[in-house]
């Protein structure tokens, strides 16, 4: 018996677990092959797990056979999306997605929860036998992430992170003209992303609808009062759940980096900003400079002060010995030997161009190759992330050792590399 089976044994003794007032649809076996049709569940289907559902119904290799999600709204609305859709397939609707994990008839999962939750379901899930397309960013601290790693090798699963830009033609040609040398030594990458965390205002009088399970939205987060403005949309906003507009952001423009120069060897990171206003916690702006063996990564809140760059929301500008190249999720500008150019004929194409980034994780389920955003990639990725955080919550610059995945001479600062979850929702 793994982990998972003894925890689910616990689990059931302490929770209930029963249809939400839906049509809940019978489960049927439909005869085909696994290896021809990947029976795949949703869990968590808000706004981006909307979008989930619509990627994987319009691939004929991906049959979806049952949704999850603590807001009965959420399941009735994607229900009938579905429907509308005209999708020809039965599909069954839990509150608690320990039912999906409990069902062997089920290849693979999503998982578009808020972001404390993606670390708990994704290793449960590895637990459980699933391959795991999880939304970013991939965990809530760095202990989580340990976690994940550790059972997906374990349990030899693939994992495939939904930054869905990762699979665009543009990154992929800017990651060859990094990776051919043509711009030189590359010692300083500059990212940014503008706009601030909202002035959220709390709403007065507010109960728990009857259609949310408050309790379980919140699991191994800290326990609190719920009102309208902490839950759905808005929790990145609050540092009980996410990070801000920096937690949401850093994988989509920090992707390009690790695509195009994989760094190593972090060794500091240094944080200044403010809080938001209103009642969000997390950054209303923020800077980090992080210092690698052989590479400087600064982020700011507002595009950096160099040329070509003051109309872009979110951007990546490489500095290189021999020239520069900016871009975003769509384009990019080269300025080498005097010249501004979009593209540099004599580097060749050298990348596998991605057949999309849901096709590439149904091929890789299907291959046992891990997918192009695979988990030990995503981790190596989003960790610098967790670390900014953790130096702007202290207001100190921390140096770190890469090899422990420790703080060096801090001890406030290794404390938050993980957190305590609520006693009743410690599953991991």
């Amino acid at each position: 018996m793994n982990k998972y089976e003894k925890n689910r044994r616990t689990f059931l003794k302490q929770s209930s677990v029963g249809s939400l007032g839906l049509t809940i649809l019978p489960f049927s076996i439909n005869g085909i092959a696994p290896s021809d049709t990947l029976r795949i569940a949703h869990i968590g289907v808000g706004l981006m797990g909307n979008n989930h559902i619509k990627w994987f119904a319009e691939l004929p290799e991906a049959k979806i056979v049952a949704l999850c999600d603590v807001d009965q709204t959420h399941l009735a609305t994607s229900i009938s999306n579905l429907k509308k859709r005209q999708y020809a397939s039965e599909i069954n609707a839990y509150e608690d997605f320990r039912n999906i994990l409990d069902r062997k008839d089920i290849d693979a999962i999503t998982c578009a929860t808020p972001d404390h939750w993606h670390a708990t379901i994704g290793t449960l899930a590895f637990q459980s036998g699933k391959d795991v397309y999880g939304e970013k960013p991939l965990s809530y601290d760095v202990l989580e992430g340990q976690k994940m790693l550790k059972n997906q090798k374990k349990y030899n699963n693939i994992f495939q992170l939904g930054t869905q830009i990762h699979a665009g033609g543009n990154y992929h040609r800017v990651a060859e003209i990094i990776k051919s040398g043509v711009l030189g030594d590359i010692r300083t990458v500059r990212l940014w992303k503008t706009g601030s965390s909202p002035e959220l205002k709390m709403t007065k009088g507010k109960t728990v609808p009857k259609t949310l399970n408050w309790d379980m939205w919140q699991g191994p987060a800290p326990e609190r009062d719920y009102f309208p403005e902490r839950c759905h949309f808005n929790y990145r906003y609050f540092m009980d759940y996410s990070g801000g507009v920096f937690a949401d952001f850093w994988c989509h423009i920090a992707d390009i980096v690790y695509m195009s120069l994989r760094p190593k060897g972090l060794r500091s990171v240094s944080a200044r900003g403010e809080e938001a206003k209103g009642i969000s916690d997390t950054p209303g702006w923020i800077d980090v400079d992080y210092e690698f063996d052989n590479l400087k990564i600064h982020w700011t809140t507002e595009p950096p002060k160099v040329p070509g760059v003051k109309d872009k929301g979110i951007g990546a500008y490489f500095e290189g010995d021999k020239g520069t190249l900016i871009c975003d999720y769509s384009s990019r500008e080269i300025k080498i030997n005097g010249q501004t150019l979009t593209d540099l004929d004599q580097v060749p194409i050298s990348i596998k161009r991605s057949p999309g980034h849901q096709q590439n994780f149904i091929d890789s389920v299907k291959s046992r190759k891990q997918p192009e955003s695979n988990l030990e990639y995503a981790r190596e990725m989003t960790l610098p992330m967790h670390l900014g955080l953790i130096s702007w919550r202290l207001g100190e610059s921390l140096k770190w050792n890469p090899e422990k995945e420790k703080f060096i001479g801090n001890a406030r600062a290794n404390r938050l590399l993980s957190r305590k979850a609520r006693k009743a929702w410690k599953l991991i």
